[in-house]
């Protein structure tokens, strides 16, 4: 291990193994200590198995936000069997893809901005670290936002008297009122106690957040049934209103649905398939928590929503909402708990760990992977998501638009491992800084990968931006293109950086050359 002046490192530097031990990365001598920490370095062990990986995916499904994006599919005025035909589409075009992304990791055994050095250069990699731990950022906040939410009605339940400190116009500050800060700086610190821990708690913590989700929406469900009986089960939540060919674009809206629901995880899903035995394992783990368990689980959703109407009056697609409606404080309790548990799962696995990585890719031996995830917990706060969440106008604007490089992110690295680099990667050479090395490229940036971003970004974001009316005028196809905005950046980058890196001047020519000694 060395320091910054090339010789030998001491314990106490600020390097940290993510949930391992001291010496948990492999960091050679020959390795620059300005791309290199503990965090980032090629792990020496690789535990986890089928069930973890299983386990991730269940823990980033079972959520709020996952149980309100399921049911909505089935309120789209389609059949229920076209529905879970463009449910099952989608899900496996992202297990596709989780597998394609899922493999440079695995084999090298380094996380995604690592990955990303190979593609946009060992400092470039720093553009798609810093743009997806944007993302990652505010959605934390949302996130934690919308689980503080499911404590409240915890508390006001168990607790009537702070009800008045839950109005924002009499108790409120920035946005927020007093019960609804308590809630959320509560679970800003619980979450940050969990990811200080280190990634194998994480991975202890996640194993037990899905199932738990399970455990409570089966017991949810089977209360719903005993109420109502099992004929006022409703696969369809709304009206047909969709048949025959005029239900194909509806079906093809429900597919880039799911694929952009889960872009975000999927793009840096490396930062967890580092941790697999092997590539055999995550590709089963994958199988398992995603075509599998999202079938399950909607099929779960949907029956548990379409009972509500019968038992309650009206349709509630909120799971917090309807274990709120059960005469019981100990299942509300017992429900909305598991749920604020289950949010801060997906949140810890979706938008806590990538940014402590990008982050800390931005200066190693500086950010550590705990201080990574540290500055994107108070950048979390900062942004007041409970302002941005309630204000669609700014999410538009902000998070869709952050959204589009996620497409061209994408593709380019699959374009780049699978189709330039032929799946060769020479580790040692992701951690060089010398003007020879392999990833070098133009003074550590990869032109061909930087304008392929750019180019496929902007196109992408036309469409988010301008998918209603300019001065009067709509722009015909506009509105629908928007929809599939991840595709479209996703196929202008996997196609130009192809063309760019094998038939251009900015062509990569030296990606066989063997590793240094």
């Amino acid at each position: 291990m060395t320091d910054t002046a090339h010789g030998p490192a001491q314990t106490g530097d600020l390097v940290e193994a993510a949930g391992h031990p001291v010496g948990g990365g492999l960091i050679k001598d020959s390795y620059d200590p300005r791309l290199t920490n503990e965090d980032l370095a090629p792990l020496k062990k690789q535990t986890w198995t089928s069930y973890n990986l299983f386990a991730f995916w269940m823990s980033d499904v079972h959520s709020v936000g996952g149980y309100v994006t399921a049911g909505s599919l089935f309120a789209l005025g389609l059949a229920s069997w076209q529905v879970l035909i463009a449910l099952l589409v989608g899900i496996t075009i992202v297990y596709f893809f989780c597998n394609l992304v899922a493999k440079p990791s695995q084999v090298s055994g380094v996380p995604y901005p690592v990955i990303c050095r190979s593609v946009f250069g060992v400092l470039g990699a720093n553009i798609p670290a810093i743009i997806r731990g944007l993302i990652a950022v505010a959605w934390y906040g949302i996130q934690t936002f919308l689980a503080s939410a499911a404590l409240d009605i915890v508390l006001i339940k168990l607790f009537p008297s702070l009800a008045p400190y839950a109005v924002t116009a009499d108790y409120g500050f920035v946005g927020l009122s007093l019960l609804g800060w308590a809630s959320f700086l509560f679970l800003w610190v619980v979450q940050a106690a969990v990811f200080w821990r280190g990634m194998e708690s994480i991975r202890k913590f996640i194993d037990f957040c899905g199932p738990a989700v399970y455990v409570v929406m089966f017991m949810l469900c089977g209360y719903l049934i005993w109420k109502a009986g099992w004929g006022a089960i409703d696969l369809n939540l709304g009206e047909v209103e969709h048949t025959g060919l005029s239900s194909i674009p509806v079906m093809l809206g429900a597919i880039a649905l799911v694929v952009s629901y889960f872009s975000g995880p999927m793009l840096n899903f490396g930062d967890f398939s580092r941790y697999g035995k092997s590539y055999a394992a995550v590709k089963k783990g994958n199988f398992l928590g995603l075509p599998v368990n999202f079938l399950v689980f909607s099929i779960l959703v949907v029956v548990t929503a379409s009972l509500t109407l019968p038992v309650f009056g009206e349709l509630i697609t909120d799971p917090v909402a309807t274990v709120a409606r059960i005469d019981s404080t100990f299942a509300i309790v017992l429900g909305a708990l598991t749920f604020t548990i289950a949010t801060i799962g997906i949140n810890i696995v979706a938008n806590f760990i990538s940014p402590a990585f990008d982050f800390s890719n931005v200066s190693p031996q500086k950010i550590s992977w705990r201080a990574g995830g540290m500055i994107a917990a108070i950048g979390s706060v900062l942004i007041t998501p409970w302002n941005l969440y309630n204000n669609p106008e700014v999410i538009h604007l902000t998070l869709e638009t952050l959204g589009a490089f996620i497409g061209p992110l994408f593709g380019i690295l699959i374009a780049d491992y699978y189709l330039v680099r032929k799946q060769k990667v020479v580790v040692d050479e992701l951690f060089s800084m010398s003007p020879t090395g392999l990833y070098w490229y133009s003074k550590g940036y990869n032109p061909a990968a930087v304008y392929s971003t750019v180019v496929g970004a902007l196109v992408a974001m036309f469409t988010v931006l301008f998918n209603g009316a300019i001065d009067g005028m709509e722009i015909a196809g506009m509105s629908t293109a928007s929809k599939y905005s991840w595709f479209i950046g996703c196929g202008i980058g996997f196609v130009m950086y192809r063309y760019l890196a094998t038939k251009t001047k900015l062509a990569v020519t030296n990606f066989d050359v063997p590793a240094k000694a």
